[in-house]
């Protein structure tokens, strides 16, 4: 379960909440719900954000971004309450990033739900909402790319070459723009996270990056905006897809072997039915490099394709004792 609340006109403070359970939220509302929309402000231009955070500034507020596509889930909403957690201001941004998607992908149909996602934030007591244009972001004749090498070479990149590269460069617009104190990812995404952790540490950005544990489903699949495309009989192979990294997390841990693990839960994976199996691999958790024996902290990433819809997803799997 996930609480949020708004807040009272003194402090913003949580006081009335929200619980967030199942994906399923039920309101305990008064009077200062609307207060809480009214103090959520909506900008769309890099020059306006820079405005808001500048007052902040003046005032010794910290402030924490946390960086989304929208169409907002449980998953999301425990980022953005982290980050009112740790810090004393809020910014949200929404922007469905073009350059990280191929040309054959889901861009277009990527779901785009704003006005029910700023009624999530408001409730939240968020103190900014971004939405900015794709020519906002990547204005006539912007030509720069950044790229994290190695890390976005491998696991998602072999499939998705240019997935990584447009995840860096409209990341690092983000922080150039807002210079939060916190930006909050999740780990769902965690091949990302490292990308953004690196790229971070190797250009001097003045961030911590805080990573946020994977929100689930009550069947244990990964929370995703991607499940909305699942039909029924898909929507079961992908809880399945979940249990079977459950499965090869514990037998790992138990001592059996990586490569016969690993080799168990790809013939797991290919009788479930997934339309195709990407990867399932074991990789140490800082670098993302081959592990052959559990020694250290490590995670098991996996990509499958179900239908038309690619899900990732993925364990830490750490040596008993």
């Amino acid at each position: 379960m996930y609480l949020s609340g708004t807040v009272d006109e003194g402090k913003r403070g949580v006081v009335v909440w929200n619980s967030y359970h199942n994906g399923t939220k039920t309101v305990t509302a008064d009077a200062t719900t609307s207060l809480s929309r009214s103090l959520t402000r909506k900008v769309e231009t890099v020059s306006m954000l820079r405005r808001e955070v500048a007052g902040w500034r003046s005032r010794h507020e910290t402030v924490a971004l946390v960086p989304t596509m929208g169409s907002l889930h449980p998953g999301h909403l425990a980022l953005v309450e982290e980050g009112r957690r740790r810090c004393r201001r809020l910014v949200v941004s929404i922007f469905v990033n073009p350059k990280q998607f191929g040309p054959n992908e889901d861009f277009a149909r990527y779901p785009r739900r704003i006005p029910e996602d700023i009624e999530k934030l408001a409730a939240i007591g968020v103190d900014l909402v971004f939405l900015p244009s794709v020519d906002e972001m990547f204005p006539n004749g912007f030509a720069t790319t950044v790229k994290v090498n190695l890390l976005s070479d491998d696991l998602c990149g072999l499939s998705r070459p240019s997935h990584f590269p447009g995840v860096a460069t409209v990341v690092t617009k983000l922080l150039m723009q807002c210079q939060p104190d916190v930006v909050l990812l999740g780990e769902k995404d965690y091949q990302q996270l490292q990308v953004v952790r690196a790229l971070v540490r190797d250009l001097d950005i003045p961030v911590t990056v805080v990573a946020v544990p994977t929100v689930r489903e009550p069947d244990g699949l990964a929370m995703s905006s991607r499940n909305d495309f699942l039909g029924e009989s898909e929507r079961q192979v992908a809880t399945r897809f979940a249990a079977v990294l459950v499965t090869v997390s514990a037998r790992l841990t138990a001592g059996e072997p990586v490569l016969e693990a690993l080799d168990w839960g790809r013939r797991e994976l290919d009788n479930l039915g997934v339309n195709t199996l990407e990867y399932l691999e074991l990789r140490d958790a800082a670098t993302l490099l081959p592990v052959d024996a559990l020694r250290s902290e490590s995670r098991l990433l996996a990509a499958v394709r179900i239908g038309p819809t690619r899900l990732i997803d993925n364990l830490l799997v750490a040596p008993v004792g």
